[in-house]
């Protein structure tokens, strides 16, 4: 629109021009024409509406809006219009008023347009993206940051603080996340799509449209927490009917590929062919379940639309109608030879309780679904009824087969299990079956017999007949369960006892086995289930066990005391070392051995006291076994040699232990006794010396083993003692362990070490005097030979001073050398060695000294008379 200048000449003054009757009426005729334009122009503006649904429209049409009364704005502010505003206000023209209120609205139009554009370019990024960016995860982010911007716009904006304004632009934005998910997800290509992409899809549609409600409802949250801003209290309907309807949509999509995909594709396929063994009817299934999308795919009707929702709740009912047949079906198929079974279920029962359970969950289903007007009445739905038809066939030929095999099985069976006898028995080691600690007994009460009892009951549940010969067994299963648990518990009892005891007690209750065993014959060989004596075979069982338990734990007491005393000797300490009086205080090498060969001898009698105890302990198992009291049973001599074993066991390891116990103590850095070192011209030399050492360890060693001396053997086939044998003439020999244990190589060995370890620490301490050699200048020389020479030769004063000077060093260094070296067990004392060293030293002092003061007289008297003939000679 252009206005159209006043074509009159208007530069004289405005008072001037107001006076001028024809200037006026020229001037109300432009006035009345601009007025009819300028409202003309804006009523067309305000008449526009955005041309679409989506926000961006909105945009486009402020931007408009603003653009066109811009230009219409600026031309009233001419100066031309200006002018004749003021001449005919001057006037006091009647047209002035009317002009000015349409001025007044074309400016508070533009402002209003110019305000809103401004504002809603704030959003025009967020908007673009909404409705041109590409893919969901890119509105997903940019929904958060909307929903702050319209926040910001709501509290600045004069125009879109008010509900019904902001209602229609967030209804816009509504629309078009709407519009994005509609044109994403088109169902006549959703289901041909990758199945995995497609879920994807969906999820990401249905997390859009979720995204714009949580959005809204957070910062709805802010706003009234701040306190300062007017709430958000917009018609929820507009805003979120159509998205919260989508949403569900799009959840019963996601719903149908997720049930395609899990229960079906990723369970049909090459494995279920291969259980079934029927691959035509696993195709058939795959084609059932190709087709149950169809109805989806072939819609003509719009499904996110509200007024087809219930058009669509049919579809969805209808899928699920068939997924449930279908799924049925599938299961069914798959598990033909293998079903669940519950808890405590047998098979066959099981099974038939399984098939029947599908059938009730595909009967209640068609039946909830007769209840829907027209769902099964369609072409689709007689499909579902018909395949819920077959289905059902299949599951009674299925029952029916299932029940005809178990009972021919069973009324050929049980008359056999029933014959079968109560016991087995069978070998638990390679060993002949004859060794009667390689004999189990088991009760032999056929599993497949405890299955036709439980069979029986469920079937009858089922309302199955069940043949006689099963009703009348499995009416007499509480008799069977406490005729096996009876025979478990003896059993269970008898083989716990018989596991207690060893090789050796075994033969010696041979007997005793036997009887039992004579026992059980009947068990496993001629009672049956069908018998009537089991209840007393149980009972004999039970006595005979009791009896034979009570005559194994007497001998198991008597075997735990002679453990006792074995023990006690075997842990026996046979070098046991005297304790310091006084902290460093230690015995001489000579005391250290006798003290321990005296505390050995105390140990050994109460050794041998409980070694002499034993046949006594014996006799008591021969008196309960055999019913002698002489220690020479003949049926116990397995058990005297069994005896005899382990005490010559516990008597080498207790030499073997003590051995490696004192070697241990040998090559500890803890001193056990302590020898010197001394002077024994022309050698320094340990006392008592190496050789003696050795000779008393070899001697302290050889007494240990000769501990086993005092146990004496017993006479063969016997469990008393050997007495002493005259072999010579005076010469008596008592036959004892000593003779087997000092033989044993680990032994000798062991002594053969710890008299190596003591020789190396001898021959290191040795090694350690070595650097004393430097003094054997002081004992090698001839002292009176020395001090002749050295008197021959009249030597100086000076001489005498080195020499003296060089003893006396000595005599003083030797007191910086330490006067105890530890190593391993010796405490060397180096005290003797120092003060004769220092000894020697002050013997050559006071020879030298000696030899000084004879030669200071000698010279001394010489002086004297030559002094004396001097004086003389002058006197003359």
């Amino acid at each position: 629109i252009k206005l159209e200048m006043p074509t009159i000449d208007l530069d004289r003054e405005v008072t001037a021009l107001a006076a001028d009757p024809e200037v006026v009426e020229t001037l109300e005729s432009y006035a009345m024409t601009w007025q009819k334009l300028i409202s003309i122009a804006l009523e067309e503006q305000l008449k526009k509406v955005p041309e679409g649904n989506g926000p961006l429209a909105e945009i486009d049409l402020w931007r408009e809006r603003n653009k066109s009364l811009s230009a219409l704005s600026e031309q009233t502010k001419l100066p031309e219009v200006q002018k004749v505003l003021e001449i005919l206000q001057e006037a006091e023209s009647q047209h002035t008023g009317d002009l000015q209120i349409v001025l007044s609205n074309v400016r508070k139009h533009h402002m209003e347009a110019l305000e809103n554009a401004k504002f809603l370019s704030t959003l025009e990024c967020n908007l673009k993206t909404l409705t041109y960016g590409t893919g969901f995860n890119v509105v997903l982010d940019t929904i958060p940051t909307l929903m702050n911007a319209l926040r910001t716009v709501w509290i600045v904006s004069r125009h879109y603080n008010k509900d019904e304004q902001m209602v229609l632009l967030m209804e816009r934005i509504a629309w078009e996340i709407s519009e994005r998910v509609y044109k994403a997800v088109d169902l006549h290509t959703l289901f041909k799509e990758d199945r995995a992409a497609a879920k994807k899809k969906l999820a990401d549609a249905k997390s859009t449209l979720e995204r714009w409600r949580k959005c809204y409802f957070a910062v709805r949250a802010q706003i009234e927490a701040s306190g300062r801003e007017e709430h958000w209290e917009f018609d929820q309907k507009r805003l979120f009917e159509k998205t919260d309807y989508m949403t569900s949509v799009c959840q019963d999509l996601y719903d149908m590929l997720q049930v395609i995909i899990e229960e079906f594709y990723n369970i049909i396929g090459p494995e279920l062919k291969a259980v079934t063994g029927d691959p035509e009817r696993v195709d058939d299934l795959m084609r059932a379940v190709n087709g149950l999308t169809r109805p989806v795919e072939d819609l003509t009707f719009d499904p996110f639309s509200i007024e087809n929702a219930h058009d669509w709740k049919l579809i969805v009912e209808e899928f699920k109608e068939e997924v449930s047949v279908e799924n049925i079906k599938q299961i069914f198929v798959q598990n033909l030879k293998d079903p669940p079974l519950y808890k405590n279920q047998p098979p066959v029962a099981g099974a038939i309780y399984w098939s029947r359970s599908l059938f009730y969950r595909i009967k209640h289903t068609i039946m909830r679904f007769q209840e829907v007007e027209g769902l099964l009445a369609s072409e689709h739905g007689k499909e579902v009824k018909q395949i819920y038809l077959q289905v059902a066939k299949r599951m009674k030929e299925y029952e029916d087969q299932k029940y005809s095999h178990w009972r021919n099985e069973t009324e050929h069976m049980l008359p056999l299990l029933l014959k079968n006898t109560l016991l087995t028995v069978r070998s638990v080691t390679e060993e002949p079956i004859t060794t009667k600690k390689s004999v189990r007994f088991i009760v032999n009460f056929s599993p497949t017999l405890q299955e036709i009892i439980i069979e029986t009951k469920y079937l009858e549940q089922l309302g199955f007949p069940v043949p006689e010969i099963a009703r009348y067994v499995a009416l007499q299963e509480d008799k069977y369960l406490r005729y096996t648990n009876g025979l478990k518990n003896m059993l269970d009892r008898y083989h716990k006892l018989m596991e207690t005891m060893n090789e050796a007690e075994t033969k010696l209750l041979d007997d005793h086995i036997q009887e039992i065993c004579s026992v059980f014959k009947s068990g496993h060989r001629r009672l049956t289930w069908s018998s009537l004596g089991i209840g007393d075979f149980i009972a004999r069982c039970t006595r005979a066990i009791r009896k034979f338990e009570s005559l194994v734990h007497q001998i198991h007491k008597n075997s735990e005391d002679i453990r006792n005393s074995l023990l006690f000797i075997e842990s026996a300490n046979l070098f046991k070392f005297p304790l310091s009086k006084n902290g460093d205080e230690l015995p001489k090498v000579k005391d250290f051995f006798e003290y321990v060969k005296c505390e050995r001898a105390k140990d050994v009698t109460h050794m041998v006291k409980k070694y002499s105890a034993i046949p006594q302990l014996l006799m008591k198992v021969e008196r309960q076994v055999a019913n002698t009291n002489n220690g020479k049973s003949p049926k116990l001599i397995p058990y005297y040699a069994y005896w005899e074993n382990r005490i010559y066991q516990v008597l080498t390891q207790l030499i073997l232990k003590n051995l490696q116990d004192f070697n241990a103590a040998v090559l500890a850095n803890v001193p056990l006794f302590h020898i010197e070192a001394i002077l024994s011209v022309p050698e320094i030399v340990l006392q008592p010396n190496a050789s003696e050492i050795d000779k008393m360890t070899v001697q302290c060693v050889q007494d240990c083993v000769e501990v086993t001396k005092h146990f004496v053997r017993w006479m063969h086939g016997t469990c008393i003692e050997c007495p002493p044998q005259h072999v010579k003439k005076d010469e008596v020999t008592t036959f004892s362990f000593y003779s087997d244990v000092s033989q044993n190589p680990l032994i000798i060995e062991q002594g053969v070490i710890i008299t190596q370890n003591v020789q190396k620490l001898l021959a290191s301490l040795s090694k350690y005097l070595k650097p004393w050699k430097r003094y054997q200048v002081l004992w090698k020389l001839d002292k009176g030979v020395v001090t002749e020479r050295l008197a021959a030769e009249k030597p100086a004063c000076v001489t005498f001073d080195e020499q003296l000077q060089f003893y006396l060093k000595i005599a003083q260094e030797v007191t910086q050398e330490p006067l105890i070296k530890e190593e391993q067990c010796i405490r060397l004392q180096l005290g003797p060695l120092v003060y004769m060293v220092q000894e020697n030293a002050r013997s050559w002092v006071t020879s030298l000294g000696k030899l000084l003061n004879d030669s200071a007289r000698e010279e001394l008297f010489g002086l004297h008379e030559e002094i004396q003939v001097g004086v003389f000679s002058s006197c003359c």
